[in-house]
């Protein structure tokens, strides 16, 4: 049996201050292969600490997080960072996208550090491009882009090497409606084609297009709500 993505078990962070902060609370959260989940709440809720956990940016202060199976809360830093180039895929409310490079070589960089080899470099970036719907793009430079295509870069990116989990943090902040609906089609898609996807959200709107919705506040994930009901 496949087992899940994501696997956390009594995870909390505390800052200890003063004043100590309990950001994150005892969750128990579960990601299949290939789902998608929102997690939503207000501001200052718990939901960047939960970010930097799943994304390995951050370790619990308490609890077992496993990813793909692997005990990943006591490795090593240089192990961790190595777990995080291989496995996860991050998506920012920023783009963070170099602007006097070329689209094309946006997406090759985030190879470069995992030794790729050149020629699989541009293959594997063009295809990614191609598969986010901008392979008509690839000499452009980001900032000739609108800002739905800048983030359909930045998602490339993520996607090429191949993470297990993609992790999108306000993917839609900086996005005007059409530019955002187009992004959350592209999450959709991605979704019918296997890719593991945690969004995370104050958006309401943004959330419901996931296949499964939890919500976190004052640290504590307190209930999953089924996609397309607004809590």
């Amino acid at each position: 049996m496949t087992p899940p993505v994501v696997e956390m078990s009594g995870i909390g962070r505390v800052f200890p201050g003063p004043p100590r902060v309990e950001a994150v609370r005892d969750v128990d959260l579960s990601v299949a292969q290939g789902e998608y989940l929102s997690i939503i709440g207000p501001s200052g809720s718990g939901k960047s600490t939960l970010l930097n956990l799943l994304g390995l940016l951050d370790r619990p202060s308490h609890g077992v997080y496993r990813l793909d199976g692997v005990d990943v809360s006591t490795l090593s830093e240089r192990r961790r960072t190595r777990v995080r180039g291989e496995r996860i895929g991050f998506v920012f409310q920023a783009f963070h996208l170099l602007p006097h490079r070329s689209v094309l070589e946006n997406v090759e960089l985030s190879m470069i550090y995992r030794r790729v080899p050149r020629k699989e470099r541009t293959a594997r970036a063009v295809a990614t491009l191609e598969r986010v719907g901008l392979g008509h793009r690839l000499d452009f430079d980001p900032i000739t882009l609108s800002g739905g295509e800048r983030q359909r870069v930045a998602i490339a990116r993520a996607l090429v090497a191949q993470p297990s989990l993609l992790l999108a943090d306000e993917p839609t902040g900086n996005l005007d409606s059409g530019n955002a609906a187009s992004v959350l089609n592209l999450f959709d898609e991605l979704h019918a084609e296997g890719i593991t996807l945690a969004v995370i959200t104050h958006d309401d709107g943004v959330s419901a297009r996931a296949q499964r919705r939890v919500r976190i506040v004052d640290g504590v994930m307190s209930d999953v709500v089924p996609a397309g009901v607004v809590a």
